[in-house]
């Protein structure tokens, strides 16, 4: 089936910020090949102001916007508000394809209601395993709700590949494309960057810290906090800095575990772009994102993952991430060691990127355009 003028009518949906960056390398790649697609965007708005700083970054401009995003919303809200509207749309529009991202809720409902009127998804970030349906919730279930339904698999890495193979998924129907995020850094990491954030941490080794996981919110992410408290006070040739996200049980346990310290600061989000080129800059990362754990390898940045379990397992075999839950003392222990062992952060900052070479968006392209 083809789209007006014989063109394949390609659909992007996405809501949150982690997706858009994700999923913007992808749509603007598309949009350069006029004579092979007809570009769709349409966000969910699951999320609102950090979703918005990542389309002006990339200069994509949606052509449907759901606007989902209310206070207090819950899961419930957002499966059943994606469900209803997107119908609407995907009617109107009849995509050949639509692509979804990753496993957040908006993935996981767009899916659905594809599958519902019989429309083929591909799912960009195919097969990411960490094989606990609770860890990281609800994300886990959503990236295998997605696979369930899916005509095309863009697996980033081989490891995703085998997982799909694993579960029955046909080979024919799977690429390894490498990741988008990493096509993402391309545009983003510049030379010439400058921040007031970062010119008051150059005179020290900056820490980098993002937290904001649902299974960690409560006693974890304190323990989280401590931790890192810990360990700076004993180094005091480190700064960090926390750009913190929207949710306030985050912003409570932030400020109540780490105010007062003078070489930490909270910051609000910073757009992609700024984001991006902190992640340059920085001696190494501490995080539970999921994104992160892609992205700042390829920058030959550390990363301490603050979880217990990670989708990402090519990053932990390569060297560059490692796993370390979120109890006090095992946070404490690690990161104390990588700002002390020398031979150990050289060995973590060069391992190799298993995540790709930046050129993702293409490839996909190419499948879809049937030219791989």
């Amino acid at each position: 089936m083809q789209g007006e003028a014989g063109l394949k009518k390609v659909m992007l949906v996405f809501g949150t910020r982690p997706e858009a960056i994700k999923m913007c390398p992808l749509v603007n790649e598309l949009k350069s090949r006029p004579d092979e697609f007809r570009t769709v965007v349409t966000v969910t708005g699951q999320h609102r102001e950090m979703l918005d700083q990542v389309l002006r970054v990339f200069d994509v401009t949606p052509d449907h916007d759901l606007a989902i995003m209310k206070p207090g919303q819950t899961l419930f809200d957002v499966t059943c508000d994606v469900l209803l509207k997107l119908k609407a749309v995907l009617e109107e529009e009849g995509p050949d394809v639509v692509l979804v991202h990753g496993d957040t809720t908006t993935s996981f409902a767009a899916a659905l209601a594809c599958f519902y009127l019989q429309i083929p998804v591909g799912h960009v970030d195919a097969g990411l395993r960490p094989h606990d349906i609770y860890s990281p919730w609800p994300e886990e279930f959503n990236r295998q709700a997605v696979d369930i339904v899916s005509e095309y698999y863009f697996a980033p890495t081989k490891a995703s590949k085998q997982n799909l193979l694993d579960e029955g998924k046909r080979a024919e129907k799977i690429w390894v494309t490498g990741n988008t995020g990493i096509d993402a850094l391309r545009s983003t990491v510049r030379e010439d960057y400058t921040h007031p954030e970062l010119e008051w941490a150059s005179d020290s080794r900056l820490i980098l810290i993002t937290a904001h996981r649902r299974e960690n919110l409560g006693e974890p992410m304190h323990r989280m906090f401590r931790a890192i408290r810990r360990v700076m006070e004993e180094h005091p040739d480190t700064k960090a800095i926390y750009p913190i996200h929207m949710n306030p049980e985050v912003r409570k346990a932030a400020h109540g575990e780490l105010d007062g310290f003078d070489r930490l600061r909270i910051i609000d989000p910073l757009e992609v772009l700024d984001f991006h080129n902190f992640l340059a800059a920085s001696h190494l990362i501490l995080t539970d994102s999921g994104g992160i754990q892609e992205e700042a390898p390829s920058l030959g940045k550390p990363v301490l993952v603050m979880r217990d379990t990670t989708e990402r397992p090519e990053g932990v075999a390569a060297g560059t991430l490692k796993l370390v839950g979120t109890e006090e003392d095992v946070i404490y222990r690690e990161f104390s060691r990588l700002l002390s062992d020398e031979d150990e952060y050289v060995e973590m900052s060069q391992a190799s990127n298993p995540y790709g070479d930046g050129h993702a968006s293409e490839r996909i392209a190419d499948v879809l355009g049937g030219n791989r």
